[in-house]
């Protein structure tokens, strides 16, 4: 598969990476021997880059990864994430982004994924208790230490970016971002390029309302956090259906599907993006690498962002208690 650069750190992935969180968190109880699967098929394709996180369980997902990445560790890049502080019996107890607790996070993640280092290091979310150039100073010594590789932070401003980067190089920023969330685009990609920083879409089909399968809440499982989403909410969904029905449409005239458009149009964003669609399925995912070889003309492009502009989405994209996680900048 194609290769593409993180930061000017020397962080280099495939073009498309794989969000693992819905392996065992927020989407309903998965097939875990599929999970296993998808897993091993990604590295068949060429996908070397897993992103994970202690919380998603909490801790479950970085186990799974640590059993069925074990022997293959050569061939993947492990990004994990911390950044709250979890009781014995995985109770979330808030945000704590100390030196302390970020030190102990790392032990623990470097435990669960049967490995001696981490690839790409995140602060999960900004902890306002901490200053940031506290969080990354002890992030650093990880990386003195060799137990992390490249540092990231995921849903901060362009202000949190500049403090960051300016104690230690941020290789890659993670956010949300596709073709109904684009609100990185007014500042915070403009200062990463600038400081010649990376980026990492998640959610790049739109918690899968972007692969046009999804008619109606009832699809999702009873324990499936997106209905408690605003975007999937009563009059939202229909009005956000909206947008999915044009993306059909130019799908439909290319013989692709869905979500290959709106992964390649993120392809088409910048080269200093790697998105991480998630999947908990095989079929799924080899659909979204062949997106990384989709070429459309530049008139269908063109036409993409006319929808977009046209296009007003509906809702917040996360519960109102959970977006004062997302730092506005």
């Amino acid at each position: 598969m194609k290769k593409r650069k993180l930061g000017r750190q020397g962080l280099e992935t495939s073009a498309i990476g794989l969000g693992c969180m819905g392996m065992s968190f927020a989407y309903g109880k998965p097939d875990l021997a599929e999970c296993a699967r998808t897993l091993h098929r990604a590295i068949e394709l060429g996908v070397d880059f897993f992103d994970t996180a202690e919380i998603y369980g909490p801790w479950t997902n970085e186990e799974l990864l640590g059993r069925e990445l074990a022997g293959k560790r050569d061939k993947v890049l492990i990004a994990t994430k911390f950044a709250f502080k979890i009781s014995p019996q995985g109770e979330r107890l808030g945000l704590d982004s100390s030196p302390e607790n970020v030190k102990s996070a790392v032990e623990g993640s470097l435990k669960r994924l049967k490995t001696d280092h981490i690839d790409l290091l995140y602060q999960h979310r900004l902890d306002p208790k901490t200053p940031i150039e506290d969080t990354v100073g002890a992030m650093a010594e990880l990386v003195k230490q060799g137990k992390v590789r490249f540092l990231g932070l995921s849903e901060v401003g362009a202000a949190t970016i500049r403090k960051a980067h300016a104690v230690h190089p941020i290789s890659a920023i993670q956010s949300e971002y596709s073709l109904w969330e684009t609100t990185v685009e007014e500042r915070v990609l403009p200062v990463l390029r600038e400081l010649g920083i990376g980026f990492v879409p998640y959610s790049p089909v739109g918690r899968g309302f972007l692969t046009g399968q999804i008619k109606s809440v009832e699809d999702f499982a009873a324990d499936d956090f997106r209905r408690l989403q605003p975007r999937f909410a009563g009059e939202n969904f229909a009005k956000n259906l909206k947008l999915v029905d044009d993306v059909k449409k130019i799908a439909s005239a290319h013989g692709a599907t869905p979500a290959q458009i709106a992964l390649a149009w993120l392809m088409t964003r910048g080269d200093d993006m790697v998105s991480i669609p998630g999947t908990t399925k095989v079929k799924h995912l080899e659909e979204n690498v062949r997106a990384v070889d989709l070429n459309l003309p530049a008139k269908t492009w063109a036409e993409i962002d006319a929808v977009l502009k046209s296009f007003k989405v509906a809702g917040l994209r996360y519960p109102a208690e959970m977006m004062k996680l997302v730092e506005a900048d």
